[in-house]
């Protein structure tokens, strides 16, 4: 029993901030015909306002994403076409990406270069620990065992790490950027407000969810491997 409530909680505690951005997102999704453009014009116009012409706006079957590597804030359809509170609180979030970037803001620029190895070092990561019971029985050396162990769980850790990296990026799009934007420039009706902060949070949560997962997955190695 307690097995299976410690899984319950477990499960809540890595998907339950997701589930909520997802059921944030999809509720606030419905056109907004008052609205005077879509979430790409906006966040084309607010690009222009704060003089960033060459940053691309796109859309993308990806999830919404600012690249910084290609300067282009990337939209799903829906966000890129559509009118609704979503769209528009997702388009500024992306946008305050952009304004990171140019800001040559510390922790994107950390979490960018962090991101490019990542993927490698997950999948060095992996193979390290995969291979070490195999190394372990063909050299029968408790060293060999404890190198490779730790080798493995320290490139693995580099996705905790990225994750990490990124809070501090998502909540300083939303709260100091875009928040700020919607307010202060009228973009949206001042009783909207209250929700756009939710999809705003909706957006950074995605990322304390991907934390956990991290976390999550590398205690399991850690586990698996005792």
């Amino acid at each position: 029993m307690i097995y299976i409530l410690g899984g319950i909680a477990v499960f809540a505690l890595v998907f339950g901030p997701t589930l909520w951005a997802r059921g944030i997102l999809a509720w606030h999704g419905d056109d907004r015909p008052d609205f005077p453009g879509t979430g790409g014009e906006l966040a084309r116009h607010l690009l222009d306002e704060s003089g960033l012409q060459a940053v691309k706006v796109e859309a993308t079957d990806e999830g919404d994403h600012y690249d910084p590597s290609d300067k282009a804030v990337r939209l799903t359809r829906e966000n890129l076409g559509g009118r609704s509170l979503t769209a528009v609180a997702v388009a500024a979030h992306e946008v305050g990406h952009a304004l990171q970037d140019s800001d040559k803001y510390p922790p994107l620029e950390t979490r960018t270069r962090l991101v490019k190895s990542t993927h490698v070092f997950e999948r060095a990561g992996s193979m390290i620990l995969l291979a070490t019971p195999l190394l372990g029985a063909l050299t029968r050396s408790p060293a060999i065992i404890v190198i490779e162990l730790g080798a493995g769980i320290l490139v693995m850790s580099i996705s905790v790490l990225v994750h990490a990296v990124t809070l501090p990026v998502e909540f300083d799009a939303s709260f100091n950027r875009a928040l700020p934007i919607l307010d202060k420039g009228g973009y949206m009706p001042k009783a909207d407000l209250p929700a756009a902060r939710r999809i705003l949070k909706a957006c950074a949560l995605t990322y304390v969810a991907s934390s956990l997962a991290s976390l999550l997955n590398l205690w399991r190695w850690i586990r698996l491997l005792r």
